[in-house]
C-alpha cells in the first residue's frame, strides 16, 4: 500500500517520484546527548547544582525531580537551545529523555518552561554560595590526581541587560546598563572554575580579594601543597588583592596601570627604543626590571616593563609580579598567556549564552549563571575527551555541538533494551566512538 504524501507536487528526481511521510519512527536531531549525559553522571552536575537546594515539595505530587530538570536544562544549552522556552517544543524529544534517564517512550515527558522557571527562582543567596563552593568542588574533582601547579585566571566581562533587572548598572567604559560577572578559569586546562554574577561596575579590591580568599582557600582544601598563580589585568591589581596573595603563599603576575610616574621613569627607555629602530628592524622591544611603591601599597613590588618601538611610536606597559626570571619571559610567555581566558570567556557568552540573565531578580540569574556553566563543562569535556593531535581539540564549541551533539537518531524502545540507530552516512562515527571510549575509561 502506497503511502500518502504529505507534501504534495513534489518535482521527480532522476524520473522518480518523490514523496514525503511522517512514518519514519521516533527520531530526534540531537543524538550526541546521549554523550553528554555520561559526561554529567561523571562529574555529577546536576548533585552540584541541586544539591544545596531545599525541597519542600509533597513527594507524592512530584514528578520532576530537582536534578532531572538542572540535567534537562545544561543538556539542552549544550545542544544550543539556552532560551528556557525551548523545552515546552522539545518535551517529547526521544534523545532529551534518555540525556536525562527516562525511557523515549514510557517515561514520561520532560518539565514546562513554568517548572524549570519556578526552579531558577527557588535558591536564595546561602544556596547559591553553598553551589558556588561546589562548583570549585566539582573543579578539583575532574583531575585524576593533585596537579603540582595550577593557574588561576581572573577576569570579567559586560553582560548587556534589558530590563528593571537586579545589580544591573549603567558602565560607561561598555556604554550600556550591564552587568559585570566575574570568572574564575583553570588557565592551563581552560576547565571553569567560579563564575559570580556582580553589578555592572569595575570590582574593587576588597571585592577582589573576597573573591580570591573563597577560592584559594576551598582548593587548598583539596590540595594542600598546590602551587598557584593569579593572572589578571591591571584593574585586578590591588593593595588588598596583593596583600592577599602574599599572606596566602601565591605566585601573582598581575598588570599594572602606568602613571605620570612610570611615564617619566619609561622615557629614557622608550627613547632609546625609538634610536635603535631602522627599516631593517622597524620594531624594537625592551624589557626592564625596576623595584616600586605605589601610593597605597604596603611596600615596594618588583614591576616589569616592556618597551616597544614601532612606525606608530613608541609606548610602555608594566606588569607586577613575585615571579623570578627574565623580564622578556615573565611578560611574553607568562604574562601574555593570560590573552587564552579571554577565548574561554567567549565560548561561555557566545556559545552557551550565559548572558541569557533576563531574571528580574539577580538570584535567579545567578542560578542561571550555574547552569550555563554545567552546560560549559559538557561542552568542554566533550572536546577535551578528543585525541590530542587532532583538530578537534582546538575546535570552537559550536563546531563541537555541530559535529558531535546534532546527530540524527532513530530511538526504539523495546522490551528488554534501548535501541539507538544513527546514520550511515555519519562521517565522524569513529571518532565520536573514541570520544565515548576515552570518556568512559579516564573521565571528562
Amino acid at each position: 500500500m502506497n503511502a500518502t504524501p504529505i507534501l504534495p507536487g513534489l518535482s521527480a528526481v532522476e524520473g522518480k517520484l518523490l514523496t514525503a511521510t511522517f512514518d519514519a519512527g521516533r527520531l530526534s536531531s540531537d543524538g550526541g546527548v546521549i554523550v553528554l549525559r555520561e559526561i554529567a553522571k561523571r562529574l555529577d552536575l546536576a548533585g552540584t547544582i541541586t544539591g544545596p537546594l531545599r525541597d519542600d515539595r509533597d513527594p507524592v505530587r512530584v514528578r520532576h525531580s530537582y536534578g532531572e530538570m538542572a540535567m534537562a536544562r545544561m543538556v539542552m544549552i549544550a545542544a544550543g537551545y539556552e532560551d528556557c522556552d525551548d523545552v515546552d517544543a522539545l518535551r517529547c524529544d526521544p534523545a532529551l529523555k534518555i540525556a536525562i534517564g527516562r525511557a523515549p517512550d514510557s517515561g514520561a515527558d520532560l518539565m514546562s518552561q513554568p517548572t524549570l522557571s519556578r526552579l531558577e527562582n527557588l535558591p536564595d543567596w546561602r544556596a547559591l554560595a553553598r553551589i558556588g563552593l561546589g562548583q570549585i568542588d566539582l573543579y578539583c574533582r575532574s583531575f585524576a590526581r593533585p596537579p603540582q601547579r595550577i593557574v588561576l585566571d581572573i577576569d570579567d566581562t559586560d553582560d548587556p541587560a534589558h530590563g528593571q533587572q537586579e545589580l544591573a548598572l549603567f558602565n560607561a567604559h561598555y556604554d550600556c546598563t550591564c552587568f559585570q560577572p566575574i570568572h574564575v578559569f583553570d588557565g592551563l586546562s581552560g576547565k571553569p572554575i567560579l563564575s559570580l554574577l556582580r553589578p555592572g561596575k569595575r570590582p574593587s579590591g576588597e571585592e577582589v580579594a573576597k573573591v580570591l580568599r573563597h577560592v584559594i582557600r576551598r582548593i587548598r582544601k583539596h590540595w594542600r601543597r598546590v602551587e598557584i598563580l593569579v593572572r589578571g589585568d591591571s584593574h585586578y591589581c590591588s593593595e588588598p588583592a596583593l596583600a592577599l596573595l602574599e599572606t596566602m603563599r601565591c605566585d601573582y603576575i598581575l598588570g599594572f596601570a602606568i602613571n605620570s610616574k612610570l611615564l617619566e621613569i619609561a622615557a629614557p627607555w622608550r627613547k632609546q627604543c625609538e634610536e635603535r629602530r631602522s627599516w631593517l628592524k622597524p620594531t624594537v622591544r625592551r624589557f626592564h626590571q625596576l623595584p616600586y611603591k605605589a601610593r597605597e601599597w604596603s611596600r615596594s613590588r618588583k614591576l616589569v616593563a616592556r618597551v616597544e618601538a614601532t612606525d606608530l611610536g613608541s609606548d610602555a606597559r608594566f606588569i607586577v609580579t613575585n615571579l623570578q626570571g627574565r623580564g622578556k619571559t615573565l611578560y611574553e610567555k607568562v604574562f601574555c598567556a593570560r590573552g587564552a581566558v579571554e577565548n574561554l570567556i567567549k565560548d561561555m557568552k557566545r556559545f552557551t549564552r550565559s548572558d541569557k540573565t533576563a531574571c528580574s531578580r539577580w538570584e535567579a540569574n545567578q542560578f542561571r549563571l550555574f547552569l550555563h556553566m554545567g552546560a560549559y563543562w559538557l561542552l568542554h569535556a566533550l572536546r577535551r575527551a578528543a585525541p590530542k593531535r587532532s583538530r578537534w581539540r582546538g575546535a570552537t564549541f559550536e563546531t563541537i555541538r555541530r559535529t558531535f551533539v546534532k546527530i540524527a537518531v532513530r530511538v526504539e524502545e523495546l522490551k528488554g533494551r534501548i535501541k539507538l540507530t544513527f546514520p550511515a552516512s555519519y562521517p565522524q562515527a569513529a571518532m565520536l566512538a573514541a570520544m565515548m571510549g576515552a570518556i568512559t575509561t579516564r573521565g571528562p
